[in-house]
């Protein structure tokens, strides 16, 4: 029987994708998603989506899923034409707003709401897990360094408390396991009273002690011991508690088979009346941004102002030629400029769409993992459009990248193709943001996707300079590990924002090997204690 699941915020997804796609001995899904809670109306939209979709066994997905995501019929006519699966997608997806929110927001629910839906959909299984990531904005090192902070305030920014509802659910239901993952800045993060990572180890490891003991509301979680997933411990406290230092604890994504430098803290608790020490994940090799990209169609981006033909687009490119404009820049970087503008060529689909028909499809990274043979093209894969003097800075970014294996800084660039924005300056002289513009590099792991690709794509610009354009929604699912199956809804900013803030689900698919050779140990000591 597969265990089950309960995902808060959840996101898209992805740590959910994960754990779903494990198979076990007896070719069937080792876990299932039993309830998943997002407050994002359209990451929850995605959500619903996939849970759909996986309401059918591996290889028989409705034919009307693949319609849907084509765009030859309607979300609607996809769930009137399967209405079990789609109420049981649609129970299981819940969109909800955890902790304390705002109180004009509609999808607030209270701690009883959760705690008997909860109760509902784990119908007194026991055995279960926990995963989730709690908005992680606060504790972010580039979010904290732009608002100019260190110090972290509880009361002005609710984010800070959000792990407080993971902590009551833990204290309150007591899962078997839990996987929580959250952005490397909850390391360094301190609030006015502590050092935020080291209270939340502390608060995990009993949750219990974090809430009153008042009768009827009294709390009886024997807490957790907690544990990296790559390292083994260094040792044991007098309460066989595995001790680590903060950093053993960083799951550094691009060791693991993700094709980008995504560090991330994830924590494993197991409860402590589990006598269960786990296995760890091992590393691979990495695994570079062209690998994954590379076999998706080509495309240009678009022209935000004036005529957007590929004509247009071409003539502007070329007159990154004219006058001074690459004054100072190598030699070889203008050859190189030169030699990229003489292979450009009208790409067959322009600039892409929500659904691209292409057969035949290939990937030289985890086929079986991306490709689903009955899509018969590519989702969610569309260009930008970009400002004139952009797309040259685009078109000068990935030459140099080409030709020195590194994204240039602004005091790289020319002063022709400078922004005219007021900080370059301070950008250039005290190397603040200094990447402004940064190119992935095709050989090498992508730099990390974060829900900032929503805003801009300047720090996320395509290694191809043929194409002068920044990544796509499905480039970027493909940097985190995301199926091509797997359709993102919403406007193109949401799709961004959602992929950016998901944990790669081929990752927490590694995770999931570890957590669900725990409740195999687990069975074989009940049974052999009874």
């Amino acid at each position: 029987m597969a265990i089950p699941i309960i995902d808060i915020f959840a996101g898209p997804g992805g740590l959910g994708e994960g754990f779903s796609a494990l198979i076990n001995d007896e070719n069937q899904r080792a876990f299932k998603i039993a309830l998943s809670i997002e407050k994002d109306p359209l990451a929850h939209q995605t959500l619903t989506l996939r849970s759909f979709f996986r309401q059918f066994e591996v290889g028989d997905v409705p034919e009307e899923y693949y319609e849907f995501v084509r765009g030859k019929i309607s979300i609607e006519d996809l769930y009137r034409a399967w209405p079990i699966e789609a109420e049981h997608a649609q129970r299981e997806a819940w969109c909800g707003t955890l902790g304390d929110p705002d109180e004009h927001d509609q999808n607030a629910v209270s701690d009883d709401e959760v705690d008997d839906k909860i109760r509902t959909v784990l119908n007194g299984e026991q055995d279960w897990l926990l995963i989730g990531g709690p908005p992680c904005q606060a504790y972010s090192l580039v979010g904290r360094s732009r608002r100019q902070e260190r110090i972290l305030n509880e009361e002005t920014d609710k984010r800070v408390g959000l792990y407080k509802q993971y902590l009551r659910i833990l204290a309150k239901h007591s899962p078997s396991v839990f996987v929580m993952e959250n952005v490397k800045g909850i390391l360094s993060a301190e609030t006015s009273e502590n050092q935020v990572f080291s209270k939340i180890l502390e608060d995990l490891s009993d949750p219990s002690a974090c809430y009153p003991q008042n009768g009827e509301n009294e709390f009886n979680c024997p807490g957790y011991r907690i544990y990296s997933l790559v390292t083994e411990p260094e040792n044991f406290d007098e309460n066989g508690n595995p001790t680590y230092r903060p950093k053993n604890f960083v799951i550094q994504a691009e060791k693991y088979g993700v094709p980008q430098t995504r560090h991330r803290v994830i924590l494993l608790g197991i409860r402590r009346d589990i006598e269960i020490n786990p296995q760890i994940i091992y590393g691979r090799d990495e695994v570079s941004i062209g690998s994954v990209i590379n076999s998706l169609p080509k495309l240009r981006s678009g022209l935000s102002k004036g005529v957007d033909s590929f004509n247009a687009w071409f003539s502007l490119i070329e007159g990154i030629l004219e006058g001074d404009t690459l004054n100072d820049v190598d030699a070889e970087i203008i050859t190189d400029i030169r030699e990229k503008i003489l292979q450009i060529e009208d790409p067959h689909f322009g600039k892409g769409a929500d659904y691209i028909e292409i057969e035949n499809l290939q990937i030289g990274y985890l086929p079986e993992w991306y490709l689903d043979n009955r899509l018969n093209g590519v989702l969610n894969h569309a260009s930008r459009s970009h400002m004139n003097s952009d797309i040259h800075r685009y078109l000068f970014v990935s030459c140099f990248g080409n030709i020195k294996q590194q994204s240039p800084k602004l005091s790289d660039f020319p002063e022709g193709l400078l922004p005219a924005h007021l900080n370059v300056r301070q950008g250039i002289d005290d190397k603040k943001f200094a990447d402004r513009f940064r190119v992935q590099i095709a050989n090498r792991a992508s730099k990390t996707v974060t829900s900032h690709i929503s805003k801009d794509g300047h720090y996320y610009i395509h290694p191809d300079p043929t194409q002068c354009r920044s990544l796509t929604v499905r480039e970027a699912a493909r940097i985190q590990t995301f199926p091509d199956n797997y359709f993102f809804c919403g406007p193109r900013t949401s799709q961004f924002h959602q992929v950016g803030n998901a944990v790669p689900p081929y990752l927490a698919f590694q995770i999931a090997e570890v957590v669900n050779h725990v409740f195999e140990e687990m069975e074989i000591l009940a049974v052999h204690n009874n």
